[in-house]
């Protein structure tokens, strides 16, 4: 209950005092600076999000970092188990970062202004044609240097078995040349959705594969390697599960 008290206080806070920050992002983006002004928000958050991952107590195993690309930006495709995934994945990124996320986000009052501060965009899944546009959107965002956190299971599961995976975002990371990053994370709802919404001290791992880039394959190898991914992230938590985690 402490804990949960702290990281309340500390969030609230934290979005009150950086309105006035919040505001300068919106100008940088407003005045056609869009990669200045998602790097200076996604500098903020991360810091913000570090403090997060304090007030819980959580301790983080990272596994393959240094497969993530340094010089490139990078579609991150993982399995979706808390709200504590997008807090965790974002302060590991080598680079600015932001997710693909469902369009119910945008109800959420502040929150989703700093969503939208660091490149977050919004999945209207009901709707292909404006799907299409969003899709088209992050390819051009990763185009331009913004790695994206993207989770195909499209909402948070914390069943044993992974949720179909949904294959439509995969085309951002194929149409703009950048790689594909497979991640998978273990434990990570024990920390919230699992302790009766309070947080609890625990410890997770994140394992990171090698960078796959579907715009260097043929159209069978690609398509063979988007319907493999389930499999090779069920492969990645099996190995953590091996070691005992």
């Amino acid at each position: 209950m402490i804990r949960f008290i702290f990281a309340l206080l500390y969030t609230i806070l934290s979005m009150i005092f950086s309105l006035p920050v919040h505001a300068y992002w919106r100008g940088l983006f407003k005045k056609g600076k869009e990669m200045e002004s998602w790097t200076k928000s996604w500098k903020y958050v991360r810091g913000f999000f570090k403090g997060l991952i304090f007030f819980a107590g959580t301790k983080i195993e990272v596994r393959g970092k240094e497969n993530i690309p340094d010089d490139e930006a990078v579609l991150f495709v993982g399995n979706h188990r808390s709200y504590f995934d997008i807090i965790i994945t974002q302060t590991l990124s080598k680079n600015p970062m932001a997710f693909v996320a469902k369009k119910e986000f945008l109800k959420y009052p502040l929150l989703h202004h700093y969503m939208t501060d660091i490149g977050c965009l919004y999945l209207d899944r009901d709707n292909p044609r404006q799907a299409m546009k969003t899709i088209a959107e992050g390819t051009r965002r990763l185009e331009e240097g913004l790695s994206l956190g993207l989770f195909p299971e499209g909402t948070r599961n914390h069943g044993k078995e992974l949720l179909p995976f949904k294959e439509g975002g995969y085309r951002m990371a194929e149409k703009s040349g950048r790689p594909i990053v497979l991640m998978a994370l273990t434990g990570i709802d024990d920390i919230f959705e699992n302790n009766h919404h309070m947080l609890k001290k625990k410890n997770v791992v994140i394992e990171y594969s090698e960078p796959f880039y579907p715009s260097k394959m043929e159209k069978a190898e690609r398509k063979e390697f988007y319907v493999s991914i389930p499999g090779r992230i069920e492969e990645m938590l099996a190995n953590v599960g091996k070691d005992g985690k």
